[in-house]
């Protein structure tokens, strides 16, 4: 697992669920074919690996390509279990036996990241903190307590459902109105937007 550059421990982890660098953009594939799809998709994540820095990176997956690129970039790999959900909840678990306080769930997509720290400052303090898609729709970053007994619910309407996790559970909410962190890549108008604002 990589870590913070100093003596000091971190004491957040990020878990970067990311089922294929190809299959994740299968909406894309009208605008761009199998390769240019791949290559958007290595892209991005590394975009999102460097944003974690310092903190160490976990990278939930069973394809060979991701876990290829995962090793070049110094992060721990896990096996995907075969849901986002699942995926979540394997970083949370593994993060969470590492010691860290907090874990910070991020979408490998995210062409705007520049840095996931504001998600990671609430440490064991039972708050959850939520970054919702530019549609306000999704979740795009989620942070909670590592040993918080959450239930990851992604998807459409998945802003929504963790907000309401949140008060289930009785913890504080912390809503993160961060554009860098809100805009995704799912949809070919997502390209347009990337191509005429700001390049990733």
């Amino acid at each position: 697992m990589r870590r913070e550059s100093g003596t000091r421990e971190p004491r957040a982890g990020v878990v970067l669920p990311i089922r294929s660098f190809l299959l994740g953009k299968a909406r894309l594939a009208t605008e761009l074919d199998d390769d240019a799809r791949a290559e958007l998709g290595q892209r991005l994540a590394d975009r999102v690996v460097d944003a974690a820095q310092p903190y160490p990176v976990v990278v939930v997956t069973s394809a060979p390509e991701v876990r290829d690129w995962a090793e070049r970039r110094g992060a721990a790999v896990l096996a995907d279990p075969g849901s986002l959900d699942g995926a979540a909840a394997h970083g949370q678990t593994y993060l969470a036996e590492a010691g860290l306080a907090r874990v910070v769930v991020a979408h490998g997509d995210l062409a705007r990241a520049r840095s996931l720290a504001r998600l990671a400052d609430d440490g064991p303090r039972p708050i959850v903190a939520l970054v919702p898609c530019h549609r306000d729709d999704g979740t795009n970053v989620l942070a909670i307590p590592a040993d918080a007994p959450f239930r990851f619910a992604y998807g459409p309407g998945s802003f929504r459902r963790h907000a309401a996790e949140t008060r289930r559970l009785g913890m504080g909410l912390r809503v993160v109105r961060d554009p860098d962190l809100a805009f995704d890549v799912d949809v070919p108008d997502d390209l347009t937007t990337l191509a005429t604002g700001c390049h990733a």
